[in-house]
């Protein structure tokens, strides 16, 4: 479990994954209600401990601690052993670095047929005639697109 845990705190949020994979795996983390629950009690009262959050929350002490330990190995929540007790908090940098991740999720409704600045075309362009090529497909995409987007913006400003 060493392994799972290092594997997800030095790679979820930090960043070493490919960027699919990371936001698959964030995804996965947030997609349980309970933790994003947990994630918003601790933003708005600050550090607690499981008992607290389990009375808070209606859920049981140990469902709590299941969740809490999925959040700490993801990066998004911390604890420092302060006595008997182990009040927890969030890892608000961790927190804006996953704001962050999410927030690259192509959001355009183009079903992921966007492209990005520094895209090359892969295998498509290995001369300087098949990069032309590329790019100029790339171009009608793109031109394609901003079509859609025109067209959507003017069904919104009509109140469709």
């Amino acid at each position: 479990m060493a392994g799972v845990v290092q594997y997800l705190s030095d790679n979820l949020i930090v960043g070493t994954l490919p960027m699919c994979r990371k936001e698959a795996e964030l995804f996965k983390v947030l997609g349980v209600e309970s933790r994003i629950r947990i994630i918003d009690l601790l933003k708005q009262r600050g550090p607690l401990y499981v008992n607290e959050m389990a009375q808070i929350l209606g859920i049981t002490p140990s469902a709590v601690s299941q969740h809490l330990k999925i959040l700490r190995h993801a990066g998004l929540v911390r604890s420092q052993r302060k006595g008997f007790w182990i009040p927890y908090e969030v890892d608000q940098a961790a927190l804006e670095q996953c704001g962050e991740v999410i927030s690259n999720v192509c959001r355009c409704g183009c079903e992921e047929s966007c492209r990005t600045a520094d895209q090359t075309g892969g295998d498509e362009v290995s001369s300087r005639e098949g990069e032309l090529a590329y790019l100029k497909k790339l171009e009608q995409e793109l031109e394609e697109e901003l079509r859609k987007v025109r067209n959507r913006m003017k069904r919104v400003e009509e109140g469709e």
